[in-house]
């Protein structure tokens, strides 16, 4: 019940600020006067406001999707614009000026998406899969290194090791530590360290393992201390690092400080650290107001960092509120200069003949998240509509972003271009494609790729109906291109309008 009445007056003050600003717009008209001489039109416009709220079940917030209370919010407020339009013909003295009326609708419907919008993003943060899995059948234990050159350490240097973890970290991380890996052993390297000079400073291959006890947000360029600690070590050696995932970061904010301003600075928090390194003309007043440090960093981006400068992981685990990976070199780093944090992403994905085409999206996924396709699949596997099951690297506006289709909105500059086509097979990536037959693999390529895919006429749920959905389809499209794809296209609309198809 609280919160309800949180939310009629969050609603409230939006409704008045929308109003106000609509009066920018009528030079002639003055906030109080206006208000004063349509004392009545007011009370009234306001009690439908709210009426038309209860009864489309605006203070009602349930669910995890914010796109079906977005329905809401659209259809109450045109209700509420019906309702004053009506009142505005028929009767002389509800004078309100149009201008007054659809901009205040107008301006608030705006201001409440993004309000809700945000509360949403804040109810749905703590369900993001951002929990550790352990690789299939595998325990945790079997990577402990000992070679033949490994040479014990003696009791007091074994006893300084410890008391220094301990003291930085405390007994439970110490605890994780000695159980998994080799600490007794000169081929350890345990540092605790922000530079990546201390580990260049190391000499080549003389250790089999490399923990750096600092957290990895505190890392001012995380690649390049990633692909020195890569350098260092032999193919097969351990890299063993920590964070503070976004996620921990929350909760540790949201615990800190009272209610309310724990909210207040959370969103401030958000702003710095979340937003404003994303944009190329921001990340200087990031670094700026941060040095680099204390930054905020998901799981999967951390992951995939790893990945991308030639490790993978072979185990995670949360110790004391912070996240510990245990990673093995697998190859040299990839030194990627594309990666790129912001909002707008290049997806290298199969087009005709094979050829390797750049497809525009909006980001719906955390940075460098597109490292851990595998990662997921050998975990997750695939749920039913060929997405991976719990997938961890979406994040809540991405979540969001996909069921409103926003994300694919860039798509239309590859169709303008030449890339695609309006009906035709989803553009893969490499990993999904090489999931497919060899058959459908040469199918595929005869034929440019779609914005919408045959998916929305069949609804497949599995990758092998999936993959008869498009043999269906392009052997169709062979026989019959234009009829099949104008009949796909109709169909498509339908189930996505009156069926609600969705593909994520």
């Amino acid at each position: 019940m609280a919160l309800r009445i949180w939310l009629i007056v969050f609603d409230l003050l939006i409704l008045l600020a929308s109003f106000f600003i609509s009066l920018l717009f009528k030079p002639t008209a003055h906030f109080i006067d206006y208000v004063s001489e349509n004392v009545v039109p007011c009370t009234i416009f306001v009690a439908i406001w709210l009426v038309s709220s209860f009864l489309f079940g605006k203070y009602h917030p349930k669910g995890k999707d914010f796109a079906p209370f977005a329905s809401r919010i659209l259809l109450s407020n045109l209700s509420s614009l019906a309702v004053l339009a009506v009142l505005m013909f028929s009767f002389y003295y509800f004078s309100f000026s149009r201008i007054v009326v659809f901009g205040t609708v107008g301006i608030a419907t705006f201001f409440e998406f993004v309000f809700f919008g945000v509360w949403f993003l804040f109810k749905q943060s703590h369900e993001v899969f951002d929990e550790p899995i352990s690789l299939k059948g595998k325990p945790k234990k079997d990577y402990k290194l000992v070679t033949a050159i490994d040479i014990p350490i003696d009791a007091a240097r074994k006893k300084t090791i410890k008391n220094s973890i301990v003291e930085e970290l405390g007994e439970n991380v110490y605890q994780y530590f000695n159980g998994i890996l080799n600490l007794g052993v000169e081929s350890t390297l345990i540092l605790s360290t922000t530079t990546r000079f201390n580990i260049d400073n190391q000499p080549s291959h003389a250790f089999n393992t490399i923990i750096n006890l600092k957290r990895v947000n505190d890392l001012r360029r995380i690649n390049k201390f990633f692909e020195s600690a890569n350098t260092k070590l032999p193919k097969g050696g351990l890299f063993i690092c920590r964070a503070e995932t976004k996620n921990l970061r929350k909760e540790r904010i949201l615990k800190k400080f009272p209610p309310v301003i724990n909210l207040i600075y959370y969103s401030f928090d958000f702003i710095v650290k979340r937003i404003l390194p994303k944009f190329s003309l921001t990340k200087g007043l990031y670094f700026f107001l941060t040095r680099g440090e204390n930054r905020v960093i998901t799981r999967a981006e951390l992951l995939g960092r790893l990945y991308s400068c030639g490790f993978e992981v072979v185990d995670e685990e949360f110790v004391d509120k912070h996240l510990y990976v245990v990673s093995r070199k697998v190859k040299l780093p990839a030194y990627d200069l594309e990666a790129t944090y912001g909002p707008l992403i290049k997806l290298r994905r199969i087009g005709k003949d094979g050829k390797e085409i750049r497809v525009y999206k909006m980001r719906t996924m955390h940075p460098y998240a597109e490292y851990l396709q595998e990662y997921v699949f050998e975990k997750n596997e695939l749920e039913e509509g060929g997405k991976f099951k719990d997938d961890f690297r979406v994040s809540t506006l991405g979540r969001l972003m996909r069921r409103l289709w926003i994300d694919e909105l860039p798509m239309i500059y590859n169709l303008l271009k030449g890339d695609l086509k309006i009906i035709g097979v989803r553009p893969l990536s490499r990993h999904y494609f090489n999931l497919y037959t060899k058959e459908l693999q040469e199918k595929r390529t005869r034929y440019k790729p779609g914005l919408v895919p045959p998916f929305y006429a069949d609804n497949p749920k599995t990758l092998e109906e999936i993959m008869a959905s498009e043999h269906k389809y392009l052997d169709a499209y062979a026989k019959h291109p234009f009829w099949t794809d104008f009949r796909y296209f109709f169909v498509a609309v339908y189930n996505i309008i009156f069926k609600r198809y969705r593909s994520s």
